[in-house]
């Protein structure tokens, strides 16, 4: 039976992120974050393909937090991953209550993003992984870029590869060339699982007011998030201010 176009292309995008940014080595063990949406859902499903066909062998290990707010199928979760083969590990915790309840300056989002974080670094060191993936994909680097641009005033965003704690650990988004729309065409292809939490704001969040935004721009002209996109690694340092001179 010939390959799906998709399913090729899916795989080569992953490839080429995997081999330009050296998001994958030999003897690798990996903690894969898996939040049960659509993203994360995708990633452990492509890394487990990979392991039949390329020359190298990493090890797979599978986390999800439980954020607290009920509602998430976690049998649903452990029967995807030991599907593919993996090792499904569950943390309970009250992060997202707690982020909603604690006030202050910083959002809820921000919190519960902080702590969950957390958790992975704390159990991928437990566990003796040095590599942690993570299912955000090329609109999220997008979307954060903009984010940055406008709500931080500063040019920065999520990179596919960053190391963290002298080394010990590096953080990897092998999704980082994927966009949303291959991302929901491959997981229908698969028909695979989608599990969502029942988190209250998260239809009410900024990021969701820069993707309705860049949503509208990408109708108006297909080209701007490649362009977008492509800006992140075609900086023109001459054309840009000097920090040290302006306050």
């Amino acid at each position: 039976m010939k390959e799906p176009y998709l399913e090729k292309r899916v795989r080569r995008l992953v490839g080429k992120a995997i081999h330009e940014y050296r998001l994958l080595e030999d003897g690798d063990r990996v903690l894969v974050a898996l939040s049960g949406g659509k993203d994360s859902v995708v990633l452990l499903k492509v890394l487990c393909d990979r392991l039949r066909y390329v020359p190298i062998s990493y090890e797979l290990k599978v986390l999800t937090v439980d954020l607290g707010f009920g509602g998430l199928d976690t049998d649903g979760l452990r029967e995807f991953v030991e599907a593919q083969g993996c090792e499904f590990i569950l943390k309970r915790t009250e992060i997202g209550p707690r982020a909603h309840r604690a006030g202050g300056s910083e959002t809820p989002c921000f919190l519960c993003s902080r702590w969950r974080r957390k958790v992975f670094f704390e159990t991928a060191s437990e566990l003796g992984c040095n590599k942690l993936a993570l299912g955000h994909n090329r609109d999220d680097i997008i979307e954060t870029f903009l984010m940055n641009v406008l709500y931080c005033g500063e040019i920065s965003t999520m990179v596919p590869r960053q190391e963290l704690f002298g080394g010990r650990l590096t953080v990897i988004r092998p999704l980082a060339l994927l966009d949303e729309e291959k991302i929901r065409a491959y997981l229908k292809l698969h028909r695979l699982p989608e599990f969502q939490d029942r988190c209250p704001t998260r239809e009410g969040t900024k990021r969701r007011e820069i993707k309705h935004l860049i949503g509208q721009l990408h109708r108006m002209d297909k080209r701007i998030k490649g362009n977008i996109f492509h800006a992140l690694s075609n900086v023109r340092l001459e054309y840009l201010l000097d920090g040290r001179r302006h306050g």
